[in-house]
């Protein structure tokens, strides 16, 4: 599921929201019959972004009936990140281009969006940014981080490094977030030596939902210095 507001103009340039996890699991080992997210935190985000054009995507099975539909859980669950997730992000990414005339685009990923940012980043040639929100940019780092099950099936950002150091990054970390650690984002940040534009910063009282859109005009500004 995609949306942009309908007041938008065509523009060279396209910023495009990439949603979370949502509801994947209701315990440890229950997961979630719909995975569309309670706080969206992504859809907020863009809202409030304050110059540019700005288009959001939800993820696989979000915002639908899952059941009803044929959407299958491992696309929440393990598989949140597989191959055919990323390819079908692409395509979605070019429907968007296609419909506002961008050339280009920056991706913002909040939470698991993160890491479908920039696995999408590192099969593309038009991506100018990449900005992450308290986001999971090694599951692997993070599952062991949590001791919970690996997500098997999955691509990880930290196996594109290589492909991502063209890429200018900034990650948002909250030094309150106990579900994305910043020190995980730094270890991943850590990873892009020498001239690689990658930038953390780590927010005072933040944690992984409070208190990003209420602060995120004055906290894009700083992405585009």
């Amino acid at each position: 599921m995609s949306y942009a507001p309908s007041q938008q103009q065509r523009a060279a340039h396209l910023t495009v929201y990439i949603e979370g996890d949502g509801l994947a699991w209701i315990s440890g080992d229950l997961p979630s019959r719909d995975p569309t997210p309670q706080q969206p935190l992504a859809l907020r985000l863009a809202l409030a972004q304050p110059t540019g054009n700005v288009a959001y995507l939800g993820r696989p099975c979000q915002y639908i009936d899952a059941e009803a539909s044929g959407c299958a859980q491992r696309y929440w669950t393990e598989q949140r990140f597989a191959p055919e997730v990323i390819a079908s992000t692409g395509l979605a990414l070019d429907r968007l281009k296609q419909t506002y005339g961008a050339h280009d685009l920056t991706l913002v990923g909040y939470s698991g969006g993160a890491a479908v940012a920039l696995l999408s980043a590192a099969r593309r040639q038009d991506i100018t940014q990449v900005i992450t929100v308290a986001g999971n940019l090694d599951h692997r780092a993070w599952t062991a981080y949590h001791r919970i099950r690996a997500l098997d099936g999955s691509l990880d950002p930290v196996d594109v490094v290589d492909a991502l150091r063209k890429v200018p990054q900034v990650h948002f970390a909250g030094d309150r977030d106990r579900v994305i650690p910043p020190a995980l984002i730094k270890a991943f940040a850590s990873r892009f030596a020498g001239p690689a534009q990658v930038r953390v910063i780590e927010q005072a009282g933040f944690d992984h939902q409070c208190c990003w859109v209420q602060t995120w005009p004055s906290l894009w500004k700083r992405t585009q210095r």
